[in-house]
């Protein structure tokens, strides 16, 4: 696997993008497929009200067809499908309920749940049929420690935890988009230095795709991803971790995405305890807005935060060579 491959990828993904921009943006208008915006929210994202939604159709198409072209079929090819079109999927569903009938909440927690567990079964099954090691390596150590069959129950908790961390950063005008291109190219390298050309085809696919859709996604925002293109990352993310045998990485590389999370889960446990709010709203990034952070300030820092965090990553995989 070389660096050539990753580029013409890349750059097949991107321009791929950057194409249906302009085809799908005018449909979803049609179509009305706009966002609801929260009214608890900032006041700047009223305006927003309206905006295409559901662009999430470019991201999956994009890279789905730049991966086809790219890769080579074969177990882990359609474990990376499976985790980040079914989580998609899941994800577009809940978009569209929302939309066309006109209500804040789509699929219900319970039918949400069933679709994540469904395609993480799915996937655990091929990890199965690959014979995929079981032990987990602690970053920056030589030191591993093989869980057995509570390492699919490991890769069930990490897809659930990655994806509502990847859909709670979704929020402002590509701030998703920038952080995923920067988690996904830092996965990109390692992908190649484990020898794991799928995982790396996948990941360069994914950085062209969000960054195509940047193009429009960046503020001022022409379009939104939705839970559709959200849930899809969120599930690539993990499985290119869970297969290139870098599982808790995905902590320091996707950092951002916990901070957002855990920011979620502090306020809520906060305020059903003590009554009060630690953060002014919740995700944290609507919390430096509130604080009188420009939304462009906001997003830019946290996609600096992204790179530092997916610098280290690869610090911490070249350290000990995991």
């Amino acid at each position: 696997m070389d660096y050539a491959s990753i580029f013409w990828t890349l750059g097949v993904s991107f321009v791929l993008a950057v194409l249906f921009g302009p085809l799908f943006i005018p449909l979803l208008r049609r179509l009305k497929f706009g966002q609801q915006v929260r009214t608890d929210g900032p006041e700047t994202h009223l305006k927003k009200s309206g905006t295409p939604t559901m662009g999430g159709i470019i991201i999956l198409v994009a890279l789905t067809l730049a991966f086809l072209k790219f890769a080579d079929r074969g177990l882990e090819y359609w474990a990376l499908i499976t985790a980040c079109l079914g989580f998609g999927l899941v994800g577009f569903l809940d978009d569209y309920i929302k939309i066309v009938f006109k209500r804040s909440l789509g699929l219900t927690a319970k039918q949400k749940l069933f679709g994540q567990l469904l395609f993480s079964a799915v996937f655990c099954y091929l990890l199965f049929r690959m014979d995929h090691s079981t032990a987990i390596g602690v970053p920056g150590t030589d030191w591993s420690v093989d869980l057995g069959w509570a390492y699919y129950l490991l890769v069930v908790v990490m897809f659930l935890g990655s994806t509502n961390a990847v859909n709670f950063t979704d929020g402002l005008d590509g701030l998703l988009s920038g952080t995923s291109a920067l988690a996904f190219g830092a996965f990109a390298i390692i992908a190649v230095e484990a020898t794991q050309p799928q995982s790396a085809v996948f990941s360069a696919a994914v950085v062209g795709a969000v960054l195509g859709f940047l193009v429009y996604n960046a503020h001022p925002a022409k379009i939104f991803m939705g839970d559709t293109g959200s849930l899809g990352l969120g599930g690539g993310i993990a499985a290119v971790a869970i297969l290139t045998k870098t599982e808790l990485l995905l902590v320091v590389i996707g950092g951002v995405f916990v901070l957002e999370m855990l920011s979620v889960i502090i306020q809520v446990i906060s305020f059903k305890t003590r009554g009060k709010r630690v953060f002014k709203m919740s995700p944290i990034h609507h919390h430096f807005e509130l604080s009188g952070w420009s939304e462009w300030r906001v997003v830019t820092t946290f996609w600096f935060v992204g790179l530092l965090l997916a610098a280290a990553g690869l610090l911490l995989f070249k350290a000990k060579g995991l």
